[in-house]
């Protein structure tokens, strides 16, 4: 019997050793517990936990971007489900903070199965009916003052807790949760793109009427990649709220929930799973150390430019040019 041949326009399952990200994962575990260990000061440490918290973010838009080959500038809402999701449930309900944080989640991705019939949209259009999304959560956060203080917004909630001595809510108790949830969100994205699932879902991005031709769900799979994607956002959303112990819907439905993450995500190389990470840590450092400085206010706009010429130098981000400049072959989907 003649062998099968495989669709030219379906990628091959993903190749190298599967455990080679998660090596490097753990290697960046061990570099990230340096400043804690070198001493770093609270400022220090307040602008790492901001940078990991838009880290993860990028980490989840990078998975929907990837993955599900779909752009969102909507993310905003998820974020901002998520934080007022958390602070109420710990607040109102009484249920324990690192609890009410996973549970934040789900309420966000929840929210993300209202976003489900603009799956049917592609390219511009369905970036363009996500944020419409986002804007809408933004007016009913800011409208439903009985629920989330309107304007006035809300601050009396629980901080993270104290855990086997460790006080989470101290800046080096929140680095190191942040850290934690970073690697393992990291390593959930690495063992899904390593799946079939994974498989599946880039060949749907590569040619959806090919995959629906071998009778792959496309329109499911993508479904299931913004649920996650909205989850992951939704319980990076919780965390922060609970770390700085305010919220308002100006802040937590944001534009710059959206956009920061996309810039970081592209910056890093979005179709890896450390150059979202690494992109983020750097966009966030260089916008507060150097931008601010140059630019009080409107200082993003240097964002935009080195993205620019990120994306002019080197199209598959940060990461994929140090692999050249180490002489390694990048590869967009490393």
């Amino acid at each position: 019997m003649a062998p099968a041949h495989r669709d030219p326009r379906i990628p091959a399952p993903a190749s190298g050793k599967p455990w080679r990200n998660a090596a490097l994962v753990g290697a960046c575990l061990v570099l990230a517990a340096l400043p804690v260990l070198l001493g770093a000061s609270n400022y220090l440490l307040g602008l790492l936990i901001s940078a990991l918290i838009l880290s993860g973010i990028a980490l989840a838009w990078a998975l929907l971007g990837n993955l599900g080959g779909m752009v969102s500038f909507g993310h905003a809402a998820f974020f901002g489900v998520g934080a007022y999701a958390s602070a109420l449930i710990s607040a109102r309900l009484g249920v324990p903070v690192l609890l009410a944080i996973p549970l934040a989640g789900l309420c966000a991705a929840l929210s993300a199965l209202a976003m489900l019939p603009t799956l049917r949209l592609s390219g511009p259009y369905f970036a363009l009916a996500i944020l419409a999304y986002a804007q809408i959560f933004r007016i009913l956060a800011t409208e439903a003052t009985g629920l989330t203080g309107g304007g006035a917004g809300l601050q009396r909630f629980p901080g993270l807790p104290t855990i086997l001595g460790l006080d989470l809510g101290s800046r080096t108790g929140s680095y190191g949760l942040l850290v934690a949830m970073v690697a393992l969100s990291a390593l959930a994205y690495e063992a899904i793109r390593r799946s079939h699932v994974g498989t599946a879902l880039r060949a749907i991005a590569h040619s959806e009427d090919a995959t629906r031709v071998v009778g792959v769900n496309s329109v499911l799979l993508k479904a299931w990649m913004l649920l996650l994607s909205a989850f992951m956002t939704g319980v990076f959303g919780a965390l922060n709220a609970h770390i700085i112990g305010f919220l308002e819907p100006a802040y937590a439905f944001s534009g710059l929930w959206s956009v920061m993450p996309i810039i970081a995500a592209i910056f890093g190389g979005y179709r890896t799973v450390l150059g979202p990470i690494g992109g983020a840590i750097v966009i966030y450092l260089f916008d507060q150390l150097v931008a601010k400085d140059l630019i009080a206010v409107g200082h993003q706009i240097l964002l935009g430019l080195v993205l620019v010429v990120m994306v002019l130098i080197a199209p598959n981000g940060l990461l994929g040019l140090l692999k050249r400049r180490a002489g390694g072959r990048p590869h967009a989907d490393a």
